[in-house]
């Protein structure tokens, strides 16, 4: 058991039945009454974000969580197939648990975070930004890029990215996944 003492941003504890991740928190000392401690507390497995305010010295469950390393092997009825970087040890997780799932292609690395006493997957983390391959678009016209407009393409991992008139298929563009737009084409040289 830890208390709120051991508070520190990334701080992971079970509270109110589920797993709860540590943002932001701020020890407050009224002049007036007890002390007490703000947070911002994330849910480790639906990412929901909640504010709460714990009097100075609960005492909570503290859980221990590990980041692993994962490789993206395929996806069919039974959802999505990780290997472990590490020992080689597969599983899969249903399509609806994995965030930013239309920006993971076939051989990419992702981080899972699981629950050390158990075992259990609990969120996934994806690269911030990816690069992808355009199999679908309409042709860029000479002349096009002054506009500022864009485009739907599609990309190999089936998600389809608004990008400028000049992208091409085959070009290979950068994605940020959080948003889901283009960043910027790759060079291929």
């Amino acid at each position: 058991m830890a208390d709120t003492s051991d508070f520190r941003n990334g701080f992971t504890m079970e509270w109110n039945g589920n797993i709860w991740s540590i943002i932001e928190f701020q020890h407050v000392k009224p002049g007036k009454g007890g002390a007490f401690v703000r947070t911002k507390l994330r849910n480790v497995r639906t990412g929901r974000v909640q504010d709460n305010t714990f009097r100075a010295g609960e005492r909570v469950e503290q859980v221990r969580v590990e980041r692993r390393t994962f490789q993206f092997l395929y996806e069919d009825d039974l959802g999505l197939h990780f290997m472990n970087a590490e020992t080689y040890e597969q599983m899969n997780l249903p399509v609806a648990t994995v965030q930013g799932r239309e920006f993971i292609k076939e051989g990419a690395t992702i981080d899972i975070l699981v629950h050390a006493e158990t075992e259990e997957p609990l969120s996934t983390e994806i690269p911030a930004t990816v690069d992808l391959k355009i199999t679908e678009t309409e042709p860029g016209l000479k002349g096009d890029t002054a506009t500022g407009a864009t485009k739907p393409a599609v990309v190999e991992s089936g998600a389809t990215v608004n990008v400028p008139l000049f992208i091409n298929e085959g070009d290979i563009i950068r994605v940020n996944t959080e948003r889901g737009d283009y960043v910027t084409r790759v060079s291929t040289s």
